[in-house]
């Protein structure tokens, strides 16, 4: 059995202010994936100052769909008792599922601003997400989120709060697959110009089955227990469409254009638009 680390959840506390490394957590995934965007930026003719500007729309996806997310799937009772909770973010929490919906509304409106395919665009997206999703689940687990279900494993540890029963880290487990095996994944894949559609497919598969398969260790929500069967959690649910439709998209992208193949010439032009 392992210890939980003792690590203060606040970063940085300057007066009454105070940083959270769930909040730094956010930006490493920005910065992370602004940074190798802008390595590949080229493929899809945006410019360095374009994967800048497509960051500032994710955000505003995640962040807003997050929210929305979690009071729509996991507070949908609260939310209905008072509706000013949706804006009270220091009580609850962020849907992955909400903030992917945000993130693809963004998608659609940065594609139109840029005139590209909007599946062109998740392609180039998609390598980038996992950056955020490891850093998110690092955080989590600082901020003692996500405790797994008891488990006698030589790495369970008890987590605070919850008694000496060790437990599954099951953010942990989430760091490792949902950030670092998918990101590898990912970009491996896509190094390559492929059809368009089939890279986001992949990550709705494979984020899908990943995901389903840590529920299974992973407390469900107190608030909502378990869905059916004693076992099905909302996770598990608001998943099984995401793997329907990633393998639905894997399909359909057979019959679509090779993307990733972007003259740097379009990118030159439109520096020197602005320049």
């Amino acid at each position: 059995m392992l210890q939980y680390p003792q690590i203060d959840p606040v970063a940085i506390a300057l007066g009454p202010v105070k940083i959270h490394w769930y909040g730094l957590m956010y930006v490493v995934g920005f910065v992370g994936a602004w940074w190798l965007g802008r390595k590949r930026a080229h493929r899809v003719g945006l410019s360095h100052d374009d994967i800048g500007d497509m960051l500032f729309y994710g955000a505003l996806g995640v962040v807003l769909g997050g929210r929305v997310g979690y009071a729509l799937f996991y507070g949908f009772d609260r939310l209905l008792d008072n509706p000013l909770w949706l804006f009270q973010i220091w009580d609850g929490g962020m849907s992955f599922h909400g903030g992917l919906l945000g993130v693809l509304i963004a998608a659609w409106l940065f594609a139109r601003k840029h005139r590209l395919a909007f599946f062109q665009l998740t392609d180039f997206i998609a390598p980038l997400v996992p950056i955020g999703l490891g850093a998110g689940r690092i955080g989590n687990f600082l901020n003692v989120e996500l405790p797994g279900r008891i488990s006698e494993l030589p790495w369970a540890m008890p987590f605070p709060g919850m008694g000496p029963e060790p437990r599954h880290p099951s953010s942990l487990y989430e760091f490792l697959l949902e950030g670092v095996v998918l990101f590898a994944i990912l970009w491996w894949v896509s190094r390559r110009p492929r059809h368009r559609g089939m890279i986001s497919g992949l990550f709705l598969v494979l984020y899908g089955v990943f995901r389903f398969a840590v529920e299974f260790v992973r407390l469900p929500d107190p608030q909502l227990g378990f869905i059916a069967f004693g076992w099905l959690t909302m996770g598990m649910l608001l998943t099984l469409p995401m793997i329907a439709a990633g393998l639905g998209l894997i399909l359909w992208s057979r019959r679509q254009p090779v993307d990733g193949t972007a003259a740097p010439e379009a990118t030159h032009r439109k520096q020197a638009r602005r320049s």
